[in-house]
C-alpha cells in the first residue's frame, strides 16, 4: 500500500494541487497579499492558492495535529529577506497567518481537515485517502529507479 511518504513531496504537492484546484477558490484578496512580512511582492504563480492548500494538507497530515502558529513558523523566512548592510544579524520572520488560516478553513469545508479542540487541525480520512491515492497514481507515473522498491 502506497502512502504519501513514498513519493517526493514536490511532486505530490503539484499533483494534489491539480485535484484541489477545482474544489478550492482563492479569495479576492489573495492576488494582492504577500506571503509574509519579509516579502515585497505577492506570489507570481497562477495556481498559488491550490499549491499552498496542497502543501498545507500534506504538512497537517505529516505533523498533525498542528496549529496555525506552528504553520506560520514553518512557512516563514529564515533569512528575513535581505539585510541591507549586513550589520544586523538575520532574524526569522513568520509567514502570513491569514493565507494559512483561510486555506485551512477551505480544506475543512471540503472535508479534508478538521479541528481538534485545543490541539489544532488534523487530517481526516478523506484527506489521507486523497493524499495516498494521489501518491499511488504518481508513483506509477514516475519513472525513477530509486522509487521502484515501493511499487
Amino acid at each position: 500500500m502506497t502512502t504519501f511518504y513514498d513519493v517526493p513531496a514536490e511532486d505530490l504537492i503539484e499533483a494534489v494541487a491539480e485535484e484541489l484546484a477545482a474544489e478550492l477558490d482563492a479569495p479576492e484578496w489573495a492576488e494582492y497579499t504577500k506571503t509574509g512580512t519579509s516579502r515585497e511582492l505577492p506570489p507570481e504563480q497562477e495556481n498559488f492558492w491550490a499549491l499552498r492548500a496542497a502543501s498545507l494538507l500534506r504538512k497537517v497530515a505529516d505533523d498533525g495535529p498542528i496549529g496555525v502558529q506552528r504553520l506560520r513558523t514553518a512557512y516563514g523566512d529564515a533569512t528575513q529577506g535581505s539585510t541591507r548592510y549586513r550589520v544586523r544579524p538575520n532574524r526569522k520572520t513568520e509567514g502570513s497567518g491569514n493565507i494559512i488560516r483561510s486555506a485551512l478553513q477551505q480544506l475543512e469545508e471540503a472535508g479534508y481537515v478538521n479541528t481538534r479542540d485545543g490541539h489544532g487541525r488534523e487530517v481526516t480520512g478523506e484527506g489521507r485517502a486523497l493524499l495516498d491515492e494521489t501518491a499511488a497514481k504518481l508513483l506509477e507515473e514516475l519513472d525513477r529507479p530509486e522509487l521502484e522498491r515501493y511499487a
